[in-house]
């Protein structure tokens, strides 16, 4: 399998809390996996309709707070056509969860398979629309394919669904906390895992043994939590699976700039 680090959807500009990097926009950090039988897209960040009306799709609240750079090429779609794949190939979407920058892709590729856990889409059906869910994204109406909260398998200590009908390299690894229904993504990438935590955390040295968090993305996600204890709870275990466990997987935060410039990096090097 060949997977590519793309960012579908710049949003607003920080700064790190620590000399060194860059200031850099956020982003929304998803995965194109190619594999035998087709590609597989982990989340889709903004789509084409997002870029071309923002305000109705992604709706105002959240375009004054986010602040996207609403640029046509960082959508998935048209990254997909310049990595030389047809769009229609896209089979599978693997979605952390349904907030309005997870999903807005969703209608570029009304062939594929959605994956979402069944509370995720239950909450985001019952809520919309919010600042968080926004119908507009599914009015086409995917081809859902949920999943509840089980134990298919253990990994790494982790309770891991099986999704039916993608290949055994790929995981649903329910993160509580964030959404009603929000789940990490693993993809295993030759004899390591990449873990797409979606918005368990939201920058780097979350992680550490510390815990630093960014002043400003901390701000998005204790706002936007649905659940804070069982949040936290969820970086506690992923900062433990870190200490444990760096040497085999691989974890990614949705909106962290300088995490995903060091993907990028690493795989171009590879």
């Amino acid at each position: 399998m060949t997977i590519h680090h793309l960012n579908c959807g710049s949003v607003r500009r920080i700064e790190a809390t620590y000399s060194g990097p860059e200031p850099a926009a956020a982003v929304n950090h998803c995965l194109l996996v190619e594999t035998g039988d087709g590609l597989v897209l982990v989340e889709t960040g903004m789509g084409l309709d997002d870029v071309r009306d923002p305000d109705g799709t992604l709706g105002a609240e959240w375009v004054a707070m986010a602040g996207p750079v609403l640029d046509e090429a960082e959508t998935a779609i048209q990254q997909i056509r310049r990595l030389g794949h047809d769009p229609a190939d896209v089979r599978h979407i693997l979605l952390t969860h349904l907030d309005v920058d997870h999903c807005g892709g969703l209608p570029d590729f009304p062939q594929a398979d959605v994956h979402v856990l069944t509370a995720e889409l239950d909450a985001a059906l019952a809520e919309a629309p919010s600042r968080r869910y926004r119908p507009a994204h599914w009015a086409h109406g995917p081809r859902w394919v949920t999943h509840t909260a089980r134990r298919d398998r253990d990994w790494f200590g982790f309770d891991a669904i099986e999704p039916a009908g993608l290949p055994p390299e790929f995981l649903l690894v329910p993160l509580g906390g964030h959404t009603a229904g929000h789940t990490g993504i693993a993809v295993r990438d030759g004899d390591r895992w990449l873990l797409h935590c979606g918005d368990a955390y939201y920058y780097h040295r979350e992680l550490d043994e510390e815990h630093h968090p960014h002043p400003i993305l901390d701000m998005v996600q204790t706002g936007f939590e649905v659940h804070r204890d069982l949040r936290l709870g969820t970086q506690a275990r992923l900062r433990e699976l870190v200490r444990r466990h760096g040497d085999e997987v691989t974890t990614i935060s949705a909106h962290d700039p300088w995490e995903w410039q060091r993907l990028v990096r690493d795989s171009v090097a590879a």
